[in-house]
């Protein structure tokens, strides 16, 4: 089986003429690019590894310098690549707390054992993510709180909630 990537970051432009590119972090924790030596690029079907020079924040960007990119054009040709990591090289979550690409595909039941439908999305609203399920005749907005979400089971691709009143 393929090793599963998990995008952090997307090359959107070059940055000077020296070869460094400016990523645009899709990640909780912008920090890791720091500590990163490497970094896997996906380019339309292809895929490289390449050595990481330097990073630093720029604005709300991280500017990446790679060993084998040496001029603007070589960034440039890079533009619209994405920067991915294996699962074993994320950043670990409390106890408690999934990363949304985990819990979008879960399969959600009431405690009394219905079946609501598909986490679709997840809505990053501020206050608290809210989980988009669709079903068979309707979609729910459920609050990602722990007075509704009373379980999730990775393994078995399962979320168990109480419903809010009136939700329906």
């Amino acid at each position: 089986m393929a090793e599963e990537l998990i995008t952090v970051g997307e090359i959107v432009n070059a940055h000077g003429v020296t070869g460094a590119v400016r990523v645009l972090p899709c990640t909780d924790f912008p920090e890791r690019f720091a500590s990163m030596h490497e970094a896997r690029v996906r380019l339309k079907d292809t895929q490289r590894v390449f050595t990481i020079e330097r990073t630093f924040p720029h604005k709300r960007f991280i500017i990446m310098k790679f060993r084998e990119v040496n001029d603007m054009n070589a960034a440039l040709a890079l533009k619209g690549g994405l920067i991915q990591v294996a699962r074993n090289e994320l950043m670990a979550l409390p106890p408690g707390h999934y990363y949304i690409f985990d819990i979008v595909g879960l399969e959600v039941f009431t405690i009394a054992g219905e079946r609501l439908g598909v986490v679709s999305r997840v809505l990053r609203t501020g206050a608290n993510d809210v989980y988009v399920v669709r079903g068979d005749d309707e979609e729910l907005y459920l609050p990602a709180l722990k007075s509704v979400v009373r379980a999730i089971d990775l393994e078995a691709r399962r979320m168990v909630v109480v419903l809010p009143e009136g939700l329906r």
